[in-house]
């Protein structure tokens, strides 16, 4: 299995290979432990697209029937950080919550893409973490920006595995752990827009570049954070992504 990270070690910012061991191989050949490093996203995006209420059960959760189309909204770049990074709460949130979900990375130009053609775009799959502070929010279908676009609020990572490598993306497990305990779990089957649907919906409209991630929701299993928490998501195939709430 390919696993492509972006880290930074010895004062440099390089891709390196996620082996077998969890060691990461660098393009100078060195072989260096996963705590050496400082973890960055494993792609630096143009844009980035999030999927609101993309799970039946989740929408049902916030007391919200199942959207008829894709409700889409844009992230900035300022919100993500790498693997094992910090994400401050709020002093004056009540209610933030980790959202798991499969993040999709965009390999090339994608413009007027049918949803049969559509893995032919995609370079591979990463775990993010999107959080969300409920406090702000306005309106479910327009999430405020305070609430999706916060700094460091959106973990990303640890790596970049190769779309050959998940045999069907539409059926994956994911889990999120606070300080141990799973609090949330559900499956990617149970998307209401799968991916396949997502890009051609997008790109018939707008263009995808390569490095676009696509986050593309997450499943019911909201749980509030406090500061100290290590939140942990994770996707069958993809893998753990560590976060600590400050």
């Amino acid at each position: 299995m390919m696993k492509r990270a972006r880290i930074a070690f010895n004062g440099a910012v390089c891709e390196a290979v996620v082996e077998e061991n969890g060691q990461l191989r660098l393009p100078n050949g060195w072989v260096v432990k996963e705590e050496e490093v400082v973890w960055l996203p494993p792609v630096e995006p143009r844009t980035i697209f999030a999927l609101g209420l993309n799970y039946a059960d989740h929408a049902s959760e916030l007391s919200f029937s199942a959207p008829k189309e894709p409700l889409l909204f844009f992230k900035g770049r300022n919100t993500l950080i790498g693997h094992r990074s910090k994400t401050p709460r709020p002093a004056d949130a009540t209610f933030m919550h980790y959202e798991c979900e499969l993040a999709v990375v965009i390999g090339k130009t994608a413009r007027n893409v049918k949803a049969e053609e559509a893995y032919d775009y995609v370079l591979g799959y990463t775990v993010a973490n999107d959080y969300a502070v409920r406090d702000y929010l306005e309106n479910y279908y327009r999430p405020n920006f305070r609430v999706k676009n916060r700094d460091a609020s959106t973990p990303l990572g640890p790596w970049i595995v190769d779309k050959a490598d998940v045999d069907d993306p539409m059926n994956l497990m994911l889990r999120t752990y606070v300080n141990g305990n799973i609090v949330q779990e559900g499956n990617t089957r149970d998307m209401i827009f799968t991916i396949p649907f997502l890009i051609e919906y997008i790109s018939s409209f707008m263009t995808l570049q390569a490095g676009d991630i696509i986050l593309t929701g997450t499943p019911k299993g909201a749980v509030n954070v406090e500061s100290g928490d290590e939140v942990v998501t994770e996707i069958e195939r993809i893998g753990r992504l560590i976060n600590y709430v400050v």
